[in-house]
């Protein structure tokens, strides 16, 4: 195993110099991207490293956007049974990082996770020192659960989720495998998740639930949303986190397809996944020739044609303004995107054939009547025009996704307690920086 690591680390090595021009690059778009390089490298010049409580320091890694609102339950309830814990909150997009700027309380430490290599990586725990590493979904990394373990902190994945796909990617290289999985704890989403994570060596894996859906819509965004709604003064179709794979787009799958007499009838609101697309979508409508309103230059209105979501954050106010929404990540072979939050806001959902990211999750939806599945882009549009066509339907719809979103609640207080329970003695412990 340590030839492999050895290995596992000369390719990061080699490709690191890429990864940082890659981080300037989006930088242009994200300028988050180009502050605290030093921190992707383990230095954390200004940063405390001594706990300000008497309570647990708890490392929550929450890669994304995503990740972190699904963090945000998780760490509410591990304040409210360790009301004195530090949060020491890292991420590795700009995205993820703002929105986890909103979760920090006095006391607590928010940085970017270093690259994996050893060195960063065992920087980065000897100058925080947590007390347990807790890991949101999928990021599991080899050297950092190396270096965990010579640390002697416990490794917990929580809301873990892992796809047949990705399993038999790890089973290629069974050594990196062992050493990324081998001893970790997992709280799956599902017992399918459990058992291919148990599979590549985890010390246990248990079926908690999906964090997401104790993401609670923010009510001044539902407000906010109405507002748009009212304003719009006609039906509201969401395209929402829509994305691209090797030069194709589902955008440009969605308006090959749209039907005029759609595109007439409702405003259409598109809603990429990444904010460096925001500018290549929006010339890809123009050059269509739909005439592009931004959310950047203010709400819609009864003549706006078509709407562009170029905003952070927001994403439960599009969900409150629209009649319905087709997830993206789903036309192409991308695995899906997460659906609960359009439910837990009442919007019925068209998801796309590839759902592998979200397996469970989508077809519990579309059992309970709170989606649809469409083979292609057309079928997107025909299952909008049904709603549309049949209010009563769709009513029944939106009733239906927020009752799915709520049957499925309470995840939160139990990854909190099994958090707890399976780092107990290390929660307990003061580290050396500490005594």
């Amino acid at each position: 195993m340590k030839l492999t690591l050895r290995v596992y680390g000369l390719l990061w090595r080699l490709v690191l110099p890429f990864a940082l021009l890659r981080l300037w690059w989006r930088g242009r778009a994200e300028p988050l991207y180009r502050q605290y390089w030093a921190e992707r490298l383990g230095w954390f010049n200004g940063k405390s490293a001594s706990a300000t409580t008497a309570g647990p320091r708890i490392w929550v890694h929450a890669v994304s956007l995503g990740e972190t609102r699904a963090a945000a339950p998780l760490i509410e309830a591990l304040r409210e049974k360790l009301p004195q814990m530090q949060l020491l909150l890292t991420h590795m997009t700009a995205t993820g990082r703002a929105a986890g700027a909103e979760l920090l309380q006095p006391g607590d430490v928010q940085v970017w996770l270093p690259y994996d290599l050893p060195g960063p990586m065992r920087r980065f725990l000897r100058r925080f020192q947590p007390r347990a590493a807790v890991l949101m979904e999928t990021e599991v990394w080899p050297n950092l659960a190396e270096q965990c373990r010579a640390a002697g902190v416990p490794v917990l994945l929580t809301n873990a989720r892992l796809s047949a796909r990705s399993a038999s990617r790890w089973q290629r290289w069974p050594s990196l495998a062992r050493v990324a999985w081998g001893g970790l704890y997992a709280a799956a989403q599902t017992p399918e998740d459990a058992r291919r994570i148990q599979a590549l060596g985890a010390a246990q894996a248990t079926s908690l639930g999906n964090l997401k859906f104790d993401m609670r819509p923010d009510p001044a965004l539902m407000q906010l949303g109405e507002q748009w709604k009212a304003a719009a003064a006609r039906p509201v179709l969401l395209l929402a986190s829509t994305r691209e794979q090797g030069g194709q787009s589902e955008e440009a799958l969605l308006l090959a397809a749209l039907p005029l007499a759609l595109a007439q009838r409702a405003l259409l609101v598109w809603v990429p996944r990444h904010p460096q697309r925001f500018d290549a979508v929006a010339q890809l409508l123009a050059g269509q020739g739909h005439a592009v309103q931004r959310r950047s230059m203010g709400a819609p209105t009864a003549e706006t044609a078509v709407w562009l979501g170029d905003s952070l954050g927001e994403m439960a106010a599009y969900y409150a303004m629209a009649d319905a929404a087709f997830i993206g990540g789903s036309l192409l072979p991308l695995g899906g995107q997460n659906l609960i939050e359009a439910c837990a806001c009442g919007c019925p959902v068209v998801l796309g054939p590839s759902q592998f990211n979200f397996a469970a999750a989508a077809q519990a939806a579309i059992d309970g009547g709170a989606a649809v599945q469409a083979a292609d882009a057309a079928q997107v549009w025909a299952a909008f025009a049904r709603w549309l066509d049949d209010p009563p339907l769709r009513q029944q719809a939106s009733q239906s996704a927020r009752a799915f979103a709520a049957a499925h609640q309470g995840a939160a207080q139990r990854q909190a307690d099994w958090i707890v329970e399976n780092a107990g003695k290390a929660l307990s412990q003061r580290p050396e920086a500490d005594q």
